[in-house]
């Protein structure tokens, strides 16, 4: 048994080698595991992962499983790799707005290209808020956890400077009467909370 397992192994890295489904230095992921493959030989792959864990896998594991390879599309085809996060906003908010404030936070994030330009695709319009889709380039796609960290902050500072509410998840509330969720150093030194009122059928 274990003859076989080696004998699939090697069966397997000669297949990868040909297949030329990624080279040492390429970020790639297998399954739920995401790194820069460091060693290929007849019998592993190995992976170290952005936490600088060394993970060993199999041949025969790699060849039945779908391989990810963030680097064969800048070096086959020239082109960056495409990165995207969500986030729900709610209706109240002009699209347009949205759009521009989140592009904007992109072009400030390291390591995100200007050319082509970040895009933004409205992918869902749910019960409560709308899904924004946000797309940005890079041509680093081995730090890809640092670009998506300093992304996120960027889209919590930018939409708090602008005023936009991140309500994810869903708030249910009064508005009339609570405390707006945008951090207080983002708001005016005489901010107050709105008051409660009540209105009666003829408006007053």
């Amino acid at each position: 048994m274990g003859s076989s397992s080696a004998i699939a192994n090697v069966i397997a890295g000669i297949i990868l080698i040909y297949t030329r489904a990624f080279r040492i230095g390429d970020v790639i992921r297998i399954g739920d595991i995401i790194g820069e493959v460091t060693e290929k030989t007849l019998f592993v792959t190995r992976i170290l992962t952005p936490r600088k864990e060394v993970i060993t896998i199999p041949n025969s594991a790699v060849l039945s499983s779908n391989v990810v390879n963030f680097h064969a599309g800048a070096r086959e085809f020239k082109q960056y790799l495409l990165l995207h996060t969500t986030v729900t906003l709610g209706y109240d908010l002009p699209w347009r707005k949205v759009h521009d404030v989140l592009i904007q936070a992109a072009l400030s994030t390291s390591n995100i290209v200007p050319e082509p330009c970040p895009f933004v695709l409205q992918t869902a319009l749910n019960d409560f808020n709308v899904s924004y889709e946000l797309n940005a380039y890079t041509n680093h796609p081995e730090i890809m956890p640092r670009i998506y960290s300093e992304l996120h902050q960027n889209i919590q500072d930018y939409c708090n400077q602008a005023g936009i509410e991140i309500l994810s998840p869903t708030y249910s509330s009064l508005r009339d009467g609570n405390h707006s969720t945008i951090p207080s150093d983002y708001l005016p030194d005489d901010y107050s909370p709105p008051s409660f009122q009540i209105q009666s059928k003829n408006g007053q």
